[in-house]
């Protein structure tokens, strides 16, 4: 491998000294031979592999992961025959076969309007990308909070509100039947009132898990809104299906054998369901439907409670 980094006259040994007391990696590429001409021996410290062993560029290629190799390599190509000064992160193999993550940094230098040679600096990133991966997984983090009733770890209203949205656009697009459940613990104030907020609380996570894990179909959706309420939206379900679903809550719940009391409707816990059904139009707005089945849950409660009351709209 030539000693030579670029043409720098009589002061080619000054400028290398400089590049190689940095903890940047010099090197350079011959662009029609595709080989180096020269890489900074700063490269063992970081790769374990030698200058010498650095002969061309399949060397770079193969040192790459494999996940990253195609990218990397076509962009880097493509953007120097442009001769585009360009970057590309990516994570290269050492010598005792574990990855170091490089940012290599790519100057093209033409002559006579024809790419003559690249020129660059690659930099670990290793430590950087340590910070990245975990500003991610903590952004992560705060969105899944964000989305979550902090009390019962079911989704909250929100994450209802960015599903709903969703399901609602699909059916209106696929014209597909779309069902939602409204659920009321019954007299659950003089539950609190009798056994303490702190039972109650108990109560409010045991109905969301029984809840949650009575759901079958992957796209069905289970929340909390806001005290003890609870819905469940059921994508292309019918008025049947969604009926059947409101008789299994309720079922499902009164078989935890949850004391109540002050209920005046029954010695256990039990729900009231409001259950709707609509095929929505293009127009149909979301939220009229969401007062619609509201209208049901309350209809249940003036009945008697403990029971469902349904409507296709």
């Amino acid at each position: 491998m030539s000693e030579e980094v670029l043409e720098t006259g009589g002061d080619s040994d000054v400028y290398k000294t400089l590049l190689e007391s940095t903890r940047a990696i010099p090197w350079r590429i011959d662009w029609q031979s595709m080989s180096f001409s020269y890489i900074g021996p700063q490269i063992e410290a970081l790769l374990g592999w030698s200058q010498d062993s650095w002969a061309g560029i399949n060397d770079w290629v193969e040192r790459m992961h494999p996940d990253d190799r195609d990218y990397v390599v076509n962009f880097c190509v493509s953007q120097s025959k442009a001769g585009v000064d360009h970057e590309a992160d990516y994570r290269a193999l050492t010598k005792d076969g574990e990855y170091v993550w490089i940012r290599d940094v790519v100057h093209v230098v033409r002559k006579n309007g024809e790419v003559e040679a690249l020129v660059g600096f690659m930099f670990d990133i290793s430590e950087r990308k340590k910070t990245e991966d975990h500003l991610i997984r903590l952004q992560k983090q705060l969105e899944e909070l964000s989305y979550q009733d902090g009390l019962t770890g079911i989704a909250n209203r929100r994450m209802f509100d960015t599903v709903l949205e969703r399901e609602w656009a699909a059916a209106q697009q696929d014209q597909t039947p779309l069902s939602l459940l409204m659920m009321d613990i019954d007299a659950f104030k003089q539950y609190n009132d009798h056994y303490g907020h702190i039972k109650g609380d108990e109560a409010l996570r045991l109905v969301a898990s029984t809840l949650a894990q009575a759901a079958n179909n992957p796209r069905d959706f289970v929340a909390r809104i806001g005290g003890e309420e609870f819905i469940w939206l059921l994508p292309e379900s019918t008025a049947a299906k969604a009926r059947q679903v409101a008789e299994k809550c309720m079922q499902l719940v009164r078989q935890q054998q949850i004391a109540h009391e002050r209920s005046g409707v029954s010695p256990l816990l039990t729900l009231s369901v409001g259950v709707g059904t609509i095929t929505p139009s293009a127009d149909a707005p979301a939220l009229a439907f969401i007062e619609s089945v509201d209208a049901l849950l309350y209809q249940a409660k003036r009945n008697g409670r403990n029971r469902a009351e349904s409507g296709a709209f």
